[in-house]
């Protein structure tokens, strides 16, 4: 398939078409919303449904096949919160919160976006490993965490010469040297947002679902395959009909970002997506692997991060990581970063 073909095919998908939808309807300021209880269920029954098959699938790849694939993943899950952080930083000049919580939205990992990566390479007839929920699940995590980690530092650390500590017998102690350290205060916090991490629905679900599809293997995946896979598509098109009215809703504050942030949600997921593409042919995947590969790396996450980055970072700005993420990059690679990754992937294979 050509390049225009490949775009043509990817504008006139479902997901497109309803994420276009949502936005318009939002524009022409319609009443459609979807109620939050059905918008909650389908987040469940999609990220339960990849988990499962992500776990059946596995039982399929050897610790051979899969061991540099995972390298790649981690890699790429450290990678990207750097970069992000330095390109806010030091080339936007943000500060360290409003840096760190756009590096932890960029260091995570956008579940719709995989989905929408992997039904890409589904529609264009490429090969996919089986096993790439379990790089999603492993990508999920260190950026958050990286991110956050910098953020702390930079923003909830002490001076180490004020850090007080009481001994055995009662005195109090002050530190001594150079350096910064988190204050108790600081630290119990940060390990509040590491347990929201890990027991969020989002891991819950895909690590869960992973372990439970493991266990059961193909004779109790069929028992449940009709309803985890005839529903799939129709529930992920009617979830991104709501991924396009929340984006429609943030389209104002595109105004408020400026420019700068307008090209960063652009150039960060082609620069991710690249670095994907490379990691992920190095790994050994298949041209559809290399591609939702490099559209995890691309993606900006919109659920497990901002609720972590308001616990620790509560002076970061939302317009600044909510718009990105969600009004600039995540229609940006549904509509043209997924086609542009297939097709450097497939120019790297040399096909």
């Amino acid at each position: 398939m050509n390049t225009l073909a490949t775009l043509q095919a990817n504008l006139l998908s479902p997901i497109t078409l309803a994420f276009a939808l949502g936005i318009v309807a939002r524009l022409a300021k319609s009443e459609i919303s979807l109620p939050k209880d059905l918008y909650t269920s389908l987040s469940i029954y999609l990220l339960f449904a990849l988990g499962i098959k992500g776990g059946v699938e596995l039982t399929h790849a050897s610790a051979h096949e899969i061991v540099w694939p995972i390298c790649a993943t981690l890699l790429l899950g450290c990678l990207t919160p750097v970069t992000t952080y330095l390109g806010m930083r030091h080339i936007g000049g943000f500060s360290v919160s409003d840096s760190a919580a756009v590096a932890a939205h960029y260091g995570s990992v956008s579940a719709v976006t995989f989905i929408a990566a992997q039904q890409f390479c589904v529609q264009a007839n490429l090969p996919l490993e089986g096993y790439l929920p379990t790089l999603l699940t492993l990508m999920e995590s260190p950026g958050i965490h990286i991110a956050l980690a910098i953020g702390a530092l930079g923003t909830l650390a002490v001076p180490a010469a004020s850090v007080v500590t009481v001994s055995s017998g009662g005195a109090a102690a002050y530190g001594s040297g150079g350096g910064t350290v988190l204050s108790p205060e600081a630290a119990r916090q940060f390990r509040d947002v590491l347990h929201e991490i890990f027991t969020g629905r989002t891991m819950v679900l895909l690590v869960g679902g992973m372990l439970v599809g493991y266990l059961m293997g193909d004779a109790g995946y069929k028992q449940v395959q009709p309803f985890f896979e005839g529903g799939f598509k129709g529930a992920l098109t009617l979830f991104i009909l709501e991924m396009g009215l929340t984006a429609g809703a943030r389209l104002g504050d595109l105004r408020k970002v400026g420019p700068f942030l307008m090209a960063f949600g652009i150039i960060t997921p082609i620069v991710h997506g690249i670095l994907g593409v490379m990691l992920g042919h190095w790994a050994g995947l298949s041209v559809g692997g290399c591609t939702v590969l490099a559209a995890m790396a691309a993606s900006a996450s919109y659920i497990a991060a901002p609720p972590a980055v308001r616990m620790t970072l509560p002076d970061a700005n939302p317009t600044y990581y909510l718009t990105l993420a969600l009004a600039i990059t995540f229609p940006f690679n549904l509509v043209l970063g997924i086609p542009l990754y297939e097709r450097f992937a497939t120019f790297v294979a040399g096909l």
